[in-house]
C-alpha cells in the first residue's frame, strides 16, 4: 500500500517547518491535533467519532480512564474495535527524544503493562515507536527496552504498508494485528534463550578462569 496523499502532505510540512515544531513552545495538544489524529485517520480510524457511535463502541477513545497503581491515569488514545482494547497511544511533543528519553517510554508501558495490553505505541510524529507492553516495566529501564519497531517520520512514505499493515482497523480485522503480536512473541523468546545462552557462557569462562588462577 502507498503511503495517501494526507500522510506525504504531512510528512512535507513537518519537514518544512521541523524547527517550528522541535522548539519547546510546540506543544502535545497541537502535535495530536495537527499531525497524530490526521495520521491515524489515514490508517483509517474514526479518530472524531463522526460513525455516532455509543461510548461502549467508540473506535478511538481519548484520554481513556484506566487504575495504575492507587491512581487513575488517561493514556491519550485508546484504539477499539467492536469494544475490545487493542492498543493505548501515548502522544508527546517533538521537542522530548524518544528514542532516548526513558520516562515518556516507561508511563506508556505502564499503562499497556495495566491494562493486559500486548503492544502499544509512543509518538509525537517525528518518531513512531511500538512497545512490547507484555514485559514488565521496570523504573530503570532504558528507552530500548521492550522496543520492537521504531520509525522516523521521513521513513513514513516508505513504510507505511508497514505499519498499515498492522495498525489500520481492516488489517486488524484480517488477523494481522494478532499474528504481529505472536510474531514479537517469538522474536522476544529468542532474543531470551540467546542472552541466557550467552550469560551461561560468560559463567563458565569465569568459572574456569577461577579454576586456572588457582592451579597458578
Amino acid at each position: 500500500m502507498a503511503a495517501p496523499q494526507a500522510i506525504l502532505d504531512l510528512v512535507d510540512r513537518f519537514d518544512r517547518h521541523c524547527d517550528s515544531y522541535l522548539s519547546p513552545g510546540y506543544n502535545e495538544t497541537q502535535v495530536r491535533r495537527e499531525f497524530i489524529d490526521p495520521m491515524f485517520k489515514a490508517l483509517g480510524w474514526d479518530v472524531d467519532n463522526e460513525k455516532g457511535f455509543s461510548e461502549q463502541w467508540k473506535e478511538v477513545v481519548h484520554e481513556d480512564a484506566i487504575k495504575v497503581g492507587a491512581a487513575t491515569k488517561a493514556p491519550d488514545y485508546s484504539f477499539r474495535l467492536g469494544g475490545r482494547r487493542l492498543f493505548f497511544l501515548e502522544a508527546k511533543k517533538p521537542s522530548i527524544n524518544l528514542k532516548e528519553d526513558p520516562s515518556p517510554a516507561y508511563q506508556l508501558r505502564r499503562y499497556g503493562w495495566t491494562a493486559k495490553l500486548p503492544l502499544s505505541i509512543l509518538t509525537d510524529f517525528e518518531e513512531f515507536i511500538v512497545y512490547d507492553t507484555r514485559i514488565r516495566p521496570a523504573a530503570g529501564d532504558k528507552a530500548s527496552k521492550a522496543r520492537i519497531l521504531y520509525i522516523r517520520y521521513d521513513e513514513y512514505p516508505g513504510r507505511w504498508d508497514e505499519i498499515a499493515s498492522i495498525f489500520s482497523p481492516r488489517a486488524i480485522q484480517e488477523g494481522a494485528f494478532d499474528k504481529y503480536v505472536q510474531s514479537a512473541t517469538k522474536k522476544r523468546g529468542t532474543a531470551e534463550v540467546d542472552q541466557a545462552f550467552l550469560s551461561e557462557i560468560e559463567e563458565w569462562r569465569e568459572l574456569l578462569a577461577q579454576i586456572g588462577r588457582a592451579h597458578v
